[in-house]
């Protein structure tokens, strides 16, 4: 039996495929699923997709809008909608949205209040934290108004404050007078512990000052004032006034990342950063303090302050290495190289030896004494050797029993040091208690 071939399709005519229009197909009505195949149809006539319960079907688009796929690189903007008429986003189920300010609250950051407790609709058990403006001045002013230290009020150092992001500035130049600093009545206070009482002190520009005194005499709290460090520990306070030069350090309208560019301070242990290159860590000063320079004037201040510490002969040749592979001498003078980079008026140092071997120490006041002639410099030290040495005036400080420390005499160290006008002072000086 022999079985016909069934006539084969109608191939679709050459100009059909050429201009990419569709051979004509015939009609499967027949089929009733719905696997049938399309037709073509007008846009209109086609039924939209189903959407799932709950969620809103797109909108369609507008009369003589793109059509699908067209312009896909370079859309023209459509036009600006008010701002009044877009929708609020949407939140998160449980979840109320954070209530408006009333009318006259404190613009966020600018509350003097910190650990408020939270507003309604915020989620329930929160605190709001806002910064705050209560300085450690301020609650000293309080403190002495009121004639109490009961004052124990926390504040958090805003860092906007600490770390103020401000254009950078240039380099400063070398050449400029030496600075005066002075403070005035200081008194401080640690919440309601009072630990320094009214203490006045003028330390002359070019010259080394000298504070001595027995331990928890209020020395590095005042030394810490002198650069607003003080403010920093929670519930700290202080009254008076630090002068640089005429200016107050402490005025409203002077920011902190200004008092200490011009204070600079050198602690007790080294604090290099170890991880970093003795380049880098001199360079990481200017970097904190947005000060810019170029990459020649950088070489430049590397060397100048390296030379400065008294450590550029002995590091010159590898610059590149980590500065915690230093002796401990040697990292203390980079941390003095790293505060003289960024050109300070006074220099602050905080029992800068004790951590230190005998070369170190002599290395080190050699270095302060090149560094007078660029700098005024305040010393901390227990060593009385050591403050008859580096120091041409000297204060001594003293807390009793019970009380906040005061300065018992000052002046010139010969003087302090072999005719002192208080008993106190002799006994001191010459190891019979401390």
């Amino acid at each position: 039996m022999t079985i016909a071939p069934s006539p084969s399709p109608a191939a679709p005519a050459p100009d059909a495929v050429l201009t990419g229009t569709l051979p004509s197909l015939a009609p499967a009505a027949q089929v009733p699923s719905e696997h049938t195949a399309h037709q073509s149809a007008p846009a209109d006539s086609v039924p939209a997709p189903s959407v799932p319960a709950g969620i809103a079907s797109p909108a369609a688009d507008p009369p003589g809008a793109d059509p699908p796929g067209a312009d896909l690189v370079e859309h023209t903007a459509p036009s600006a909608v008010p701002a009044d008429s877009v929708p609020a986003p949407s939140v998160l189920a449980g979840i109320a949205p954070p209530a408006a300010d009333p009318p006259g609250a404190d613009p966020p950051g600018g509350a003097d209040v910190l650990d408020r407790p939270a507003q309604a609709g915020t989620v329930p058990g929160a605190t709001v934290i806002r910064r705050s403006r209560v300085s450690a001045l301020e609650r000293g002013r309080a403190l002495v108004a009121e004639g109490t230290a009961s004052d124990t009020t926390e504040e958090m150092p805003a860092p906007a404050e600490i770390f103020d992001a401000t254009p950078a500035e240039p380099f400063p130049g070398p050449s400029r007078p030496l600075s005066t600093i002075e403070a005035r009545s200081v008194s401080a206070w640690f919440g309601a512990h009072k630990v320094l009482e009214k203490v006045s002190l003028t330390m002359p520009a070019g010259q080394i000052t000298a504070l001595i005194g027995p331990s928890g005499c209020g020395k590095s709290t005042f030394l810490r004032i002198l650069n607003r460090l003080h403010e920093l520990v929670p519930g700290a306070a202080l009254a008076g006034s630090v002068l640089l030069d005429g200016d107050d350090i402490y005025d409203r309208g002077r920011r902190v990342q200004d008092a200490r560019k011009d204070v600079g301070m050198v602690f007790q242990r080294p604090n290099p950063f170890p991880a970093m290159s003795i380049y880098d860590n001199v360079l990481a000063g200017l970097k904190l303090t947005g000060r810019k320079a170029s990459r020649d004037s950088q070489d430049a201040i590397v060397e100048t302050a390296l030379t400065s510490a008294g450590l550029w002969a002995e590091v010159r040749d590898r610059l590149r290495q980590p500065g915690g592979s230093l002796s401990g001498g040697q990292q203390q003078r980079l941390c003095i190289a790293r505060s003289l980079a960024v050109k300070p008026k006074v220099l602050l140092m905080d029992e800068p030896c004790s951590a230190l071997d005998p070369t170190s120490t002599r290395v080190i006041e050699e270095t302060m004494g090149e560094l007078q002639k660029e700098v005024t410099i305040v010393i901390v030290t227990h060593n009385m050797q050591q403050a008859q040495r580096v120091s041409e005036r000297c204060a001594f400080f003293l807390a009793a029993q019970g009380t906040p420390g005061v300065i018992v005499e000052q002046g010139e160290t010969e003087t302090i040091f072999n005719a002192p006008s208080d008993k106190r002072t002799l006994d001191y000086v010459n190891g019979r208690f401390g």
